[in-house]
Order: C-alpha cells, then sequence, then structure tokens
C-alpha cells in the first residue's frame, strides 16, 4: 500500500514549505511513512479531475493506498468538489487525512458521520449558488436588461461593431445595398440586423391627392 501526500504549489515559497512541514509532522504522529510527494501548480478553481490531485484519485492510487492534505483549502475551492473527492475516496477504499484539521476519512463510521456533515453545507453551498444567480438574474431583469445571448444569427451580431459606420451611410443617404458592400456582408444580413435595431423603417409612401378638373 502507498502512501501520498498532495501539495497544491503557489508563488509563496514559505506557504509551501508551512504545507510540507505539517503534512510531515501529522505522518509521524499517525505513522504514515515512506510518503511520495505530488505537487500540483495549477489553481484550485479548477476542477479537481482536471488537475494532478484528479490523475492521483482516478489513475494512480490503489484500494487501501493513503493520500494527506495539509488542510481542506489545499483540496479545492470549492465545498462541492471536496465533497466529490471524498465520495469517490471512500467508494475506491482510499484513505484520506486531513494534517491541519486531523481528520480522516475512511469506512468508519465517524468518517460518514463527517461526509455527512460536509455534504450538508455543500447542500447548502448549492443553494446560495442558486439564489445568488436568480437574484442577479431578477434584477436584470427588472433593469430592462435582456437575458442570455442576444437574439439573432452570429453574423447578424457581428455587425454590432460596425454600428456607428451604419447609421452614418444610412444618414447620408447611401443605399442599404452599397451599405452591405462597405460593411462586407450580405444584403440579407445587414436587413435583419437593422431589422432588429428598429432600424429598417420604410419609408411612408406620399399620399396622392386627386387634382380635379
Amino acid at each position: 500500500m502507498a502512501n501520498y501526500a498532495y501539495l497544491r504549489v503557489s508563488t509563496d515559497q514559505q506557504d509551501l514549505d508551512n504545507q510540507r512541514h505539517g503534512i510531515l509532522e501529522y505522518a509521524n504522529q499517525q505513522g504514515i511513512s515512506g510518503l511520495q510527494f505530488v505537487e500540483d501548480t495549477v489553481s484550485g478553481k479548477v476542477k479537481w479531475k482536471e488537475r494532478r490531485i484528479g490523475d492521483l484519485l482516478l489513475k494512480t492510487m490503489q484500494p487501501g493506498d493513503t493520500v494527506v492534505f495539509a488542510e481542506i483549502s489545499r483540496m479545492a475551492r470549492s465545498t462541492l468538489q471536496v465533497l466529490e473527492m471524498l465520495e469517490h475516496a471512500t467508494t475506491t477504499n482510499l484513505q484520506v487525512h486531513i494534517a491541519k484539521q486531523r481528520m480522516r476519512f475512511d469506512d468508519s463510521l465517524n468518517s460518514k458521520i463527517t461526509a455527512t456533515v460536509l455534504g450538508l453545507a455543500a447542500e447548502i453551498e448549492r443553494e446560495f449558488i442558486s439564489m445568488r444567480t436568480k437574484e442577479a438574474l431578477a434584477k436584470r431583469k427588472a433593469d430592462g436588461k435582456t437575458l442570455g445571448r442576444p437574439k439573432g444569427k452570429a453574423e447578424t451580431v457581428r455587425l454590432d461593431k460596425h454600428r456607428d459606420e451604419i447609421n452614418r451611410y444610412l444618414k447620408k443617404g447611401i443605399s442599404k445595398r452599397s451599405i452591405a458592400k462597405l460593411v462586407d456582408c450580405s444584403k440579407s444580413t445587414l436587413y435583419n440586423w437593422l431589422e432588429r435595431e428598429g432600424l429598417n423603417k420604410k419609408k411612408p409612401k406620399a399620399k396622392s391627392t386627386d387634382i380635379k378638373p
């Protein structure tokens, strides 16, 4: 059975040394020897499966192996991700130790209770994220802002950067056929864009007057 220690590398060398020292001190107290250190330079914001810890847990470690983290915050930035890692570890018979919090996750009752508490925290975090998202969308809607992507095809939206240029051409009385050539697009694309912008208004026809003899 192999023993691993995970270090998330930052630009602060002192922080890295502190992680290593904390892990070694804990491992010595717990009788965990022969640690193989795995250093990860990727930010904790990246999903754990896309970092070196993902390779370690999913590919390298075998049932019965142990991994020691310096602290929970070094596992991931999100409670949800931490819970995912712990769930994978317990279902594949991997032991996880967290040095600073002196926590151990295996198939024991205490580990299951702790994992349940973390699961509750993750659920609360999910609710907060959902609530903040809904509040932000409601505020944007109340402010009159359009939600989601702009309507219209990508080619039509591309003309947004030519808005001032197109308006100048229209004011000068240049035909729409010529404007389409000037901004390098098809006539239909220009017409759709003008329609979306409310600029494709047809000139009202002059009223005919009957001339009485």
